[in-house]
């Protein structure tokens, strides 16, 4: 028989690695869905601003917190499922923040850009794998902060929220590009270089050739475009409420509905990420997802066409 003091040292080792292993299942928790509901004492833009903070915050104070800085010997710093979703998340962040500095807070190009909403912009630009000086999660909470004191602003009328079909138009192009760029990721292929003269490169770009994107990657662009699903679904749900106008006037109320729930579509959680071949035997997460993606892209797309018309 072994020693007591062995026996104890590998009882207490084996816990160690037990809890390690239940926080690093805790913390790969996804967020859930969330309600967007229309306030009656809320003004125009408060919901839509504050859908943003929400998606944040539920990052940064939930299940691990902010998981793409940490290090060892953090439970978390093992994980790339959940620090790839929250990539995701930062993304539309970024883009929504940046058309509510430029276009949505301003009545023309020619005004003052909001100080608050340009401070958000840019603490949300920090690099999301930064720990110290300064942290990501330090950068973020900031963010959420000038975020808060806009809404603020709002509710004195010392800062303006415009809800016009221009404005509109600008943040569903905005929306629209990055749902093609994350369906491009998922389409698991990169585009082979073939020569560098000019007509080699004209062949190229009428027969592309393409390459398998690593086995290692697939999983990290799935949950990626969750991240961006999961953040444009709220999103697009305080749109309808803050544009509720304009998309009445436009008779855009059903596509609206259409694009939620294309986005609501991309939130399952399959237990090992699959890459088969449509003619195989696995499933095609990757490809499940982008069909759902891609659809409230069109959909996207359809709607600015309805929104362009006089």
């Amino acid at each position: 028989m072994p020693p007591k003091k062995t026996v104890l040292i590998f009882g207490a080792f084996s816990c160690v690695i037990l809890l390690y292993l239940i926080n690093m299942a805790y913390f790969s928790i996804k967020p859930d869905f969330f309600p967007v509901e229309r306030r009656s004492e809320a003004l125009p833009g408060m919901t839509f601003t504050e859908t943003t903070m929400r998606l944040m915050e539920n990052e940064l104070y939930g299940h691990g917190g902010w998981t793409p800085n940490d290090i060892p010997p953090s439970p978390t710093w093992l994980l790339d499922n959940k620090p790839n979703f929250q990539l995701g998340i930062l993304e539309v962040t970024r883009y929504t923040t940046r058309i509510l500095r430029d276009s949505l807070s301003r009545q023309r190009t020619t005004d003052a850009i909001d100080p608050d909403c340009d401070k958000a912009f840019t603490s949300f630009s920090n690099d999301p794998y930064k720990w110290i000086m300064p942290s990501a999660e330090g950068k973020y909470k900031k963010g959420i902060e000038y975020l808060e004191t806009y809404v603020q602003h709002l509710k004195y009328e010392n800062a303006r929220f415009y809800p016009r079909s221009d404005n509109l138009m600008q943040l569903l192009e905005q929306y629209a590009s990055l749902l093609g760029g994350v369906n491009t990721r998922l389409l698991n292929a990169s585009r082979k270089p073939m020569a560098d003269n000019a007509t080699a490169h004209n062949q190229e770009a009428a027969n592309p050739v393409f390459e398998k994107i690593p086995w290692r990657k697939i999983d990290d662009n799935f949950y990626y475009a969750q991240g961006v699903g999961y953040a444009l679904y709220h999103l697009f749900k305080a749109i309808r409420i803050d544009f509720a106008a304009v998309l009445k006037d436009k008779n855009a109320d059903i596509i609206m509905n259409e694009i939620i729930a294309s986005l609501e579509e991309t939130q399952f959680e399959p237990l090992l990420i699959m890459d088969g071949g449509k003619d195989g035997i696995f499933a095609n997460h990757s490809n499940n997802v982008r069909v759902f993606l891609d659809d409230a892209r069109q959909k996207t797309n359809s709607l600015l066409t309805i929104l362009s018309r006089g």
